[in-house]
């Protein structure tokens, strides 16, 4: 749990200072780009891991009480619906810090 926050951690700060950087003063620069694709990356991995688990759990939830199966696979697919939102919010933000 320790590494998946601590790379969390750096992406956002990654994704700020993608976000925040002044090219604009030295000109147009590769580390703009290398910082927007490392955090469009760590956030398709994020998520990826993260719905992994999701649906893990969902499984396991759902083999110990079937009758509620319904419920879980709602509370999953809404869930997961988040997290992909969240995903798509951080790719999005660091391909805006690329035209910036």
């Amino acid at each position: 749990m320790k590494n998946t926050t601590t790379i969390a951690i750096i992406a956002a700060a990654t994704a700020a200072s993608t976000v925040l950087a002044d090219t604009a003063a030295a000109g147009p620069s590769w580390g703009t780009g290398i910082g927007a694709g490392m955090v469009g990356g760590l956030a398709v991995i994020g998520a990826g891991l993260g719905i992994g688990k999701i649906g893990a759990s969902a499984n396991e939830s759902t083999a110990r009480q079937p009758e509620m199966g319904g419920r879980i696979f709602t509370n999953m697919i809404l869930t997961a619906a988040l997290v992909e939102g969240v995903a798509l919010f951080a790719v999005v933000v660091s391909l805006l810090g690329i035209n910036k």
